[in-house]
């Protein structure tokens, strides 16, 4: 399976995500010469790493979560408390997401936080992934995934989230929502951001048969926006930033918002019946058989 290419051994194995569900200063930014390190929670087991530069106002995000930054109920935890204290100073006025973990983005959803969990753990634990995607697309800052690594599934939704994608221009990597490949369906919001960027055909092919894109056809469907070489994927993040952040902020806030809010606000009123939705459908012998076959399946190919 494509998929499973874009996963590193260890014991954290992800990549999956869902269920069936109903329904305003100007100038140039520059590299700069030194980072104030934010000293969040910064210990050995520190999933987020987060680099504040103060005097442009950018941030630079660091997953950092071996070995494919797998967004476990920890690792959601931490990033969306990193970003709301980036949120809550009003210096940051931009963020660049990318990865420490070399040749991956996000591998997606911690499988491990599906399988075996009560009904309790479960529940708790989609109410994270909904927080993550809440908080990232209805962020006043501008928002940039520097996809260094594949980035399939809960990857992919993580980097759609962002305003502008860049990515590495390496055919070994891969991007999209694959979901149905594991014999599971997307959430009305991840096929309702994926619509919102490349169309309703293109989504409608990708989701149908959980593709996973090469760069290159990714850059074609609109899935992301820019490639360049991997060495410099943070150098290009930081110039394009510069051009985002010389629109006047409030305009673009409420012209940003006013693309948004209505996706928002179909999940906020949605909330609790999708946590129920996901909760019963994970939950489900067949679906932990699935879950159990794929995890076993990987096993096989790290012997």
């Amino acid at each position: 399976m494509a998929f499973s290419s874009a996963l590193r051994s260890g014991r954290r194995l992800s990549g999956l995500a869902s269920w069936m569900s109903s329904g305003s200063s100007r100038g140039r930014v520059c590299v700069p010469p030194i980072l104030i390190t934010q000293q969040r929670n910064q210990s050995s087991s520190s999933k987020i790493k987060v680099d504040f530069d103060q005097s442009t106002g950018v941030a630079v995000m660091h997953m950092q979560s071996p070995p494919v930054n797998s967004l476990s109920l920890d690792f959601l935890t931490e990033f969306c408390i990193s970003l709301e204290k980036l949120e809550m100073d009003k210096g940051c006025r931009g963020l660049i997401i990318t990865s420490s973990q070399p040749k991956v983005f996000s591998a997606g959803l911690d499988i491990l936080e599906m399988y075996g969990k009560s009904p309790e753990r479960c529940g708790e634990f989609w109410k994270a992934v909904q927080e993550m995607w809440l908080k990232l697309y209805g962020s006043d800052m501008v928002t940039i995934a520097a996809i260094n690594g594949s980035s399939p599934a809960g990857g992919c939704l993580l980097s759609l989230v962002c305003d502008y994608r860049i990515m590495a221009d390496n055919p070994r990597y891969s991007i999209g929502l694959n979901e149905t490949l594991l014999g599971i369906v997307a959430p009305f919001w991840f096929k309702d951001t994926l619509q919102n960027i490349v169309g309703y055909r293109n989504t409608d092919i990708s989701l149908q048969l959980g593709l996973l894109y090469k760069p290159s056809d990714a850059l074609k469907i609109g899935l992301v926006d820019q490639l360049v070489p991997e060495d410099q994927i943070l150098t290009t993040a930081t110039q394009t930033m510069s051009k985002w952040l010389a629109i006047p902020e409030h305009a673009r806030q409420i012209t940003k918002s006013m693309m948004r809010q209505s996706t928002i606000d179909k999940l906020r009123s949605n909330r609790e019946a999708d946590i129920q939705n996901f909760v019963s459908f994970i939950t489900k012998e067949s679906i932990q058989k699935s879950l159990r076959m794929y995890m076993e399946m990987l096993k096989q190919k790290k012997a």
